[in-house]
């Protein structure tokens, strides 16, 4: 088997802030494989947006910083390498997709220049060549009209579109990963599924791999190849996707389950909230962080947070009641 094109091993990120420090993520490990889609989901402050921006060296130091662990990607640990060897990695080797693509662009440049600006910093291509790839890029996101569209402002871009030109940005430079930060939060459904379907098309045909972080499962059960289920910081569960929605091992995870509005079989059966609210990271204690919203949870929860093992062929699970249910 070949090697994963990223592998990020026991990774902790921490943030100081005024009423102490924040594990925002706590020895976090998974792999992604050439063409393979890797969805990360759990509910807001769960730690999927910081551990994309630990992968791209961008947690503001300080008041973060990455306490510990490796992140290999193409047999390299990005921790290690210098800023400017970081630089040449990050926009080229590795793409991001951020969540509002309004605040992610620049106003004050045309859409065109700010496509075309990483294929010059990174391939030293001149201006002309670069505008031809931007306009080549803008057709391959299916925006309409890309030669004259280039030329326009952010602000005169309609949501989807915006999204589909940050996309466009993200694959200037042929990169090997691209990590989508909720790339449709910001979407009507039709054009989530749009955009969506997109980034999946263009990464399994350039053999781009894909981590698509969002909170919402119903999304990923269309386009993700495996799921890692993250709370409070740490992975509770990591599947296949077909293996996460069949037999689905975590409390957190059926609770996830359990919100989404189903098309198929029963449709009768009501929607089952969560209850309570997601974890104080300044006071997680000792235990299992979901123990305060579990039904299940009894006094071995108290002790220390479940180890992450694997309850069937590469499904892994962090409870210690999986056998009791």
């Amino acid at each position: 088997m070949t090697e994963p094109i990223l592998q990020v091993r026991d990774l902790t990120t921490r943030f100081r802030t005024d009423r102490g420090v924040v594990t925002a993520v706590d020895r976090v490990s998974f792999d992604v494989n050439a063409g393979e889609t890797l969805a990360i989901v759990g509910e807001s402050g769960s730690g999927k947006s910081v551990t994309a921006l630990s992968i791209l060296g961008l947690i503001p130091q300080p008041p973060g910083e990455i306490a510990s662990g490796e992140i290999r990607f193409e047999g390299k640990d990005l921790l290690r390498l210098k800023p400017a060897e970081m630089r040449a990695i990050r926009g080229n080797r590795i793409a991001m997709i951020f969540q509002e693509p309004m605040s992610s662009m620049n106003p004050a440049l045309t859409v065109g220049k700010q496509i075309a600006e990483p294929i010059r910093i990174h391939e030293h291509r001149p201006w002309r060549d670069a505008y031809d790839e931007a306009v080549a890029l803008l057709a391959q996101v299916q925006i309409p009209e890309p030669r004259s569209r280039v030329q326009a402002y952010p602000h005169q871009f309609s949501g989807g579109m915006r999204q589909r030109a940050m996309i466009a940005m993200a694959l200037a430079c042929k990169p090997k990963l691209i990590i989508a930060d909720e790339p449709t939060t910001a979407l009507d459904v039709t054009v989530q599924a749009q955009i969506l379907d997109l980034l999946k098309t263009l990464a399994q045909k350039s053999g781009t791999a894909l981590i698509l972080i969002t909170h919402d499962l119903g999304v990923v059960a269309r386009y993700a190849d495996r799921v890692a289920v993250m709370y409070g910081g740490r992975l509770v569960e990591m599947a296949s996707a077909e293996a996460l929605y069949r037999h689905p091992a975590h409390p957190y995870t059926r609770g996830l389950i359990a919100c989404v509005p189903r098309l198929d079989g029963d449709t009768s059966q009501p929607l089952v909230p969560i209850d309570g609210q997601p974890p104080d990271l300044t006071a997680l204690g000792q235990g299992c962080a979901f123990r305060p919203r579990c039904k299940l949870a009894n006094e071995t929860c108290d002790q220390a947070p479940p180890p992450l093992r694997e309850i069937s062929h590469q499904h892994l699970n962090a409870c210690f009641l999986h056998d009791a249910y």
